[in-house]
């Protein structure tokens, strides 16, 4: 099932939500209980003391009636004296059926909490008239509805706060792992401390290193392979370039030199496919500059490619890596291009907080079957069935994993009127935003 977009989509904002829900739920429950449990709402022994000063009033004789209400601050008042009863929700009715409870079903009881707070109360059974009592302010005064909710609320923002400190110091751990699954990612070495990790996590950081272990070593035995591949070919191939050398120059001859120097130029992209440029140093550098500096022979004996360079601040790139991804993009659009002239854009996008680079080849050949787009840039597969014409199919896969290795992206698309735009994305800092076009 898709998750809502109006969930949550990290795991600390999801922990945290759980966390909050679970605490305000908990308040609620507590503050259900507490309205529930008339002996916390109420002060149970005040109205116990009430209903044992009135019985005694009543019960004594009605000489001493006069002493036990000078003594306890006792008051007859008639009917039409008594004031109405305050209502403090759900208190009135608690101390009401408290008052019952200790003095019959049909005692009748008058709050006021507002200075001077006191009592009236009404018990048939034990003698007629209304009966003033002088009463504490604090039951009913210091629980108000409004103050226990503004303490529930205090209380619920306090453990809120408790649980963002405790879930933000549990995702760490996970922030760390993707930081360095990004890192490896780019050709980075990278390893995990286990020493200061929780105990759940180590497990992981351990499979991590070990599988960043894994993948560098195959890297090295992959490239320690295929160099010498490489070094074992060259060697006929130079010297059956050497043998047609001194051999009648005519067609069938160039012929056989030029496939030599395809299968020489088909091993130098297998190399850069493989050394990517991972061991390369990152270094600042002026990327219009390094534009500039690349495609400056093609436009030695003529305009075929054009530059449209908006200034980019200096940011950190591989420079050999970044001129072959330049240079394979460029070759591609001018083999293809239908004998226009090629151009290269490149601008800054994005806002402040995450800025990236757009660069754009654009040329003005057949494109690509829309099919196609995606699959281009795997390994040894080519566009020929649009843009007919030689190669091994790894220059798209290099410009791929150049890109990625810096953080970035690359795709293709079809241009209105005829042609195809590469557009590679690269960002000035760590991440591309995900709304990069």
């Amino acid at each position: 099932m898709k998750t809502p977009v109006w969930f949550p989509q990290s795991f600390f904002a999801r922990t945290l939500w759980l966390v909050l829900v679970v605490v305000l739920f908990s308040k609620a429950l507590t503050l259900v209980y507490l309205m529930m449990n008339e002996d916390v709402l109420v002060d149970r022994q005040y109205s116990h003391g009430a209903a044992l000063t009135l019985r005694a009033y009543w019960a004594a004789n009605p000489d001493d009636r006069d002493h036990i209400a000078q003594a306890a601050g006792l008051k007859r008042v008639p009917r039409d004296k008594v004031p109405a009863s305050e209502q403090h929700w759900p208190y009135s009715e608690i101390f009401q059926r408290q008052m019952q409870t200790e003095l019959g079903p049909d005692t009748d009881t008058r709050v006021r909490a507002t200075t001077p707070p006191a009592l009236w109360v009404h018990a048939p059974s034990l003698g007629d008239g209304w009966v003033r009592v002088p009463m504490y302010p604090h039951p009913l005064r210091g629980q108000r509805i409004w103050s226990v909710l503004g303490w529930f609320l205090g209380i619920g923002l306090l453990s809120t706060a408790a649980a963002w400190i405790f879930v933000r110091q549990l995702s760490a751990p996970l922030k760390r792992l993707v930081y360095a699954a990004r890192q490896l990612g780019q050709g980075r070495s990278v390893r995990l401390p286990i020493s200061d990790t929780p105990s759940e996590m180590t497990e992981v950081y351990r499979a991590f290193n070990q599988m960043a272990e894994d993948v560098e070593q195959a890297g090295r035995e992959r490239e320690l392979m295929l160099a010498g591949v490489s070094h074992d070919l060259r060697t006929p191939l130079t010297r059956l370039r050497l043998a047609l050398e001194f051999m009648q120059n005519d067609a069938e001859t160039e012929d056989m030199v030029r496939d030599i120097e395809d299968m020489d130029a088909i091993l130098d992209q297998f190399l850069a496919f493989i050394r990517d440029g991972r061991d390369e140093p990152v270094e600042e550098a002026d990327f219009p500059e390094l534009v500039r500096e690349t495609l400056a022979p093609y436009n030695q004996g003529g305009e075929r490619v054009r530059l449209c360079l908006e200034p980019i601040p200096p940011f950190p790139l591989r420079r050999v890596s970044t001129k072959r991804l330049l240079t394979n993009l460029v070759e591609n659009a001018l083999n293809h291009g239908g004998g226009d002239a090629v151009e290269v854009v490149a601008s800054l996008a994005g806002d402040h907080s995450a800025p990236y680079v757009v660069l754009s080849v654009l040329d003005r050949g057949n494109g690509i079957d829309p099919t196609e787009l995606d699959s281009i840039f795997n390994p040894f597969i080519r566009g020929d069935r649009a843009r007919g014409g030689r190669g091994t199919g790894l220059g798209l896969a290099i410009v791929k994993r150049i890109a990625a290795l810096h953080g970035g992206s690359v795709e293709l698309r079809n241009r209105s009127g005829g042609g195809l735009e590469a557009r590679v994305r690269l960002p000035l800092g760590l991440l591309l935003p995900r709304d990069a076009v």
